[in-house]
């Protein structure tokens, strides 16, 4: 037996970072030293190990996790996450962010995210379901849909939510459809679900531009990330007139000053799972795409890309925090400085999470939307969000970032004191 570990790559811890970001939050809204002590630890959090037999015959044993940061608000809820450097950090550090993009869009839910140290590109579809149905089995009684309910994330999705939602189901003796979101439409997924968070993103952006003045057409972007948030969001931004001359994926990244083909680039990705040989865009440095010369960057693939090292090199505008964490502290004070606007990833990329909540809604009452209606009421939370965090920024000359965590952290924090700690 083998056991797959490797350091994260990570140039930063990110559950110091979130807990530097809760702590910044806390001395500008002035918030009780013992709740943030409280709003800084995880409630729970497991480590869990995943024997897997492989193709070939080998047993391999992975290492999973699953963090629920805060219930105060309601049931925990976030993704799982496979990539060869998740850590239980990083896991406690975006269950923690779920915690705030929860409260921030006035979901009633708390924080949760988990994840498996693999490297799933490397993996069979056959490795995959029997490594998640392990990792399922693992965590069976720490999941509930009134407890915490997983989602898709980085590397994973509705087919992964599948194999999830049916273990689960074996193991309880009959179906429950409100253990997963983003699940299949044919076992209780909803429409709207897969574009969610691109979406919100995309609506963030069309308000923060009505705030300025300006509009889609003639706006430059830049998107880093083809994933399932990056490719939709690229799509919308070329759909409503915006000029996207820059994207990529984990194999390469794509330049053309002109304006890339997107539905081209998108149907391209689809097919062949990379956007390497895709034609109509020259090769550059994946560094190099973060510095184009544009009106909106989007980075929507892994954390800390923008950091103090290249932060006074971004000449994008606007930044779209479609990932978790993708500016570091050291970066967002840089950023600052210079007068960049950065739409937080509480506010930019909460869609997912919205929507995730819509299916449990669905799922619960076994009753379903149209995608107009699921559209529609994703557009009036992150709209009412957005303005909420923008009047905020304002009236007390606050980045947006701040803002936004405000909101969120005082609203768990109230929550907290409202109930007590008991006993």
């Amino acid at each position: 037996m083998a056991t797959v570990t490797r350091e994260s790559h990570l140039k930063e811890n990110p559950y110091d970072v979130a807990r530097t970001q809760l702590r910044r939050v806390a001395d500008t809204f002035g918030i009780d030293e013992s709740l943030v002590r409280v709003l800084e630890r995880c409630k729970k959090g497991v480590v869990v190990s995943i024997p897997t037999r492989m193709d070939d015959g080998r047993m391999e044993v992975f290492e999973g996790y699953r963090v629920q940061h805060n219930v105060a608000r309601g049931p925990s809820k976030g993704g799982i996450r496979y990539h060869p450097d998740v850590t239980l950090d990083e896991v406690r550090a975006l269950a923690m962010w779920m915690t705030w993009k929860c409260a921030l869009t006035g979901i009633p839910f708390g924080g949760a995210k988990g994840g498996i140290a693999c490297d799933p590109k490397a993996m069979s579809k056959g490795e995959l379901e029997r490594m998640t149905r392990r990792y399922a089995s693992e965590i069976v009684n720490e999941i509930g849909p009134e407890v915490d309910i997983p989602a898709p994330d980085v590397n994973t999705n509705a087919e992964t939510m599948a194999w999830i939602f049916d273990t689960y189901s074996m193991n309880k003796g009959h179906p429950v459809l409100g253990i997963v979101t983003g699940k299949p439409l044919d076992i209780g997924g909803s429409l709207g679900r897969e574009e969610a968070t691109s979406r919100g993103a995309f609506f963030a952006v069309r308000e923060t531009l009505k705030k300025l003045d300006r509009s889609f057409d003639g706006l430059i972007g830049v998107v880093q990330g083809f994933g399932n948030v990056g490719s939709y969001l690229a799509l919308f931004l070329h759909e409503q007139g915006a000029k996207v001359i820059g994207i990529s994926d984990s194999a390469v990244a794509l330049h053309n000053e002109k304006g890339i083909d997107i539905p081209a680039a998108f149907a391209w990705k689809r097919e062949h799972g990379t956007l390497r040989g895709f034609s109509g865009a020259e090769e550059i440095d994946a560094a190099e795409l973060l510095e184009l010369d544009c009106d909106l960057l989007a980075p929507c693939a892994l954390e800390q890309v923008i950091t103090a090292e290249n932060a006074a090199r971004i000449r994008a505008t606007i930044i779209c925090e479609g990932a978790n964490g993708p500016v570091t502290p050291e970066a967002d004070e840089i950023l600052e400085q210079r007068g960049v606007l950065v739409l937080p990833d509480i506010l930019a990329n909460a869609g997912g999470v919205v929507v995730s909540y819509f299916e449990w809604v669905q799922g619960l009452q076994q009753y379903f939307w149209s995608e107009q209606e699921v559209d529609s009421r994703l557009d009036a939370i992150i709209t009412r969000a957005f303005e909420e965090t923008w009047q905020l920024h304002e009236k007390r000359e606050l980045p947006l970032r701040v803002a936004a965590y405000g909101l969120a952290v005082q609203r768990v924090a109230n929550a907290t004191t409202i109930r007590g700690i008991y006993p």
